[in-house]
């Protein structure tokens, strides 16, 4: 608390009688009334006026720091693909640029699970920037590759938007083994962390102990959870959207059984809990993600033609790319299912799950 003092009066005691008074003349006041003109003194005994102060220097603009938080997963990102980065950048320490250059990068790319078309459709393109550039040395061709890459990657780049439905419904998809309720977990910190509120689905009621993982994570993220033990995955989740409007959520992320796309009745089920959540909220599913294991490479691209031929996905979540040699499925998706990716994962804390761009990932792979 802050203390105010007021000030005393100053007091004065009035002149006595025995006090001389000064024989000095006391100048006159002239008080300048409203609207009344100033007097007019003469300007040769006026000091001369003081020059005007030079302006200001206009202050430098702020340079953009990049956040320490990026920065970091960043770094992580980088180490992650060092495996697949290496493979493909010993193709470029030599000293020409020649057609054994051309071969050994198809044989890096398509040994990093790039896939054939993307394979193709980078050397096309490579070469001709190559010849328009007019480049000599191999490593201004390394610099063309990551142009090259980048662009091929752009349609991918896409962020997650919430807010236009309350709430946003997302069924969360994925085979076994790809990291799918962990994703979850992290992907609810991270829309925590941006204020929004979120509802977690326990319906992947087919794998042994999968309820009580989420719950897991549910506390340890400090959010509600609606879960039937033994329940059909299709009440459950019609359930939580039913609560999730209830209680005025923003978000209802559903925990789907995960399933191989060749177990058919598993993907029925998938089919039915879509239509189910339907019956919950005509608009809804609003996402339809699909979690990939970025170690699976070409795997990983026919797990997303399958599912998406079978749900009509929205939306990708690559993890475990920490440490993979198989970097390159994400321009094999590019190519052939270019399906948006919104988020990457390189590690198992929940602060490891970033949103894709796709300049940041090819210089993370090729550096």
């Amino acid at each position: 608390m802050f203390s105010f003092f007021k000030k005393k009066p100053l007091i004065t005691s009035a002149p006595s009688e025995t006090q001389v008074p000064d024989p000095a003349p006391t100048p006159p006041v002239h008080a300048v009334l409203p609207g009344a003109a100033s007097p007019v003194s003469d300007p040769a005994s006026q000091p001369a006026a003081a020059p005007p102060a030079p302006a200001p220097a206009p202050a430098p603009a702020p340079v953009p720091v990049p956040v320490p938080e990026r920065k970091s997963w960043l770094e992580k990102l980088k180490i992650g693909l060092r495996k697949t980065g290496s493979s493909i950048a010993t193709v470029f320490t030599g000293t020409l640029i020649d057609d054994a250059l051309y071969e050994d990068l198809e044989s890096a790319l398509l040994m990093a699970d790039t896939g054939i078309k993307a394979t193709e459709h980078l050397l096309l393109d490579l070469k001709r920037r190559v010849k328009e550039t007019k480049a000599t040395e191999p490593s201004a061709v390394k610099a063309l590759l990551i142009e090259s890459l980048t662009e091929l990657l752009r349609p991918l780049e896409k962020q997650l938007v919430i807010g236009q439905h309350k709430p946003t419904v997302m069924m969360v998809a994925g085979v076994n083994g790809a990291g799918k309720t962990t994703t979850i977990g992290k992907l609810t910190c991270h829309l925590s962390n941006q204020g929004t509120s979120v509802l977690l689905a326990a319906a992947d009621t087919f794998r042994a102990a999968a309820r009580e993982q989420l719950s897991a994570w549910a506390e340890r993220t400090t959010v509600d959870i609606i879960s039937q033990e033994g329940g059909d995955p299709a009440a459950v989740s019609f359930d939580a959207v039913k609560a999730g409007q209830a209680r005025g959520r923003d978000v209802v992320l559903v925990d789907t059984a995960g399933r191989l796309p060749t177990q058919l009745h598993l993907m029925a089920e998938l089919q039915k809990i879509k239509r189910v959540v339907q019956k919950a909220d005509v608009t809804a599913p609003h996402e339809v993600l699909l979690v990939i294991d970025g170690n699976t490479g070409q795997n990983a691209l026919a797990q997303v033609k399958a599912f998406d031929d079978a749900l009509t996905l929205t939306g990708l979540i690559v993890t475990k790319l920490d440490g993979t040699a198989k970097g390159g499925v994400l321009a094999a998706i590019a190519r052939e299912r270019p399906i948006p990716v919104y988020f990457v994962g390189v590690g198992e804390k929940l602060e490891d799950l970033e949103t894709f761009n796709a300049r940041e990932f090819t210089q993370a792979l090729l550096s």
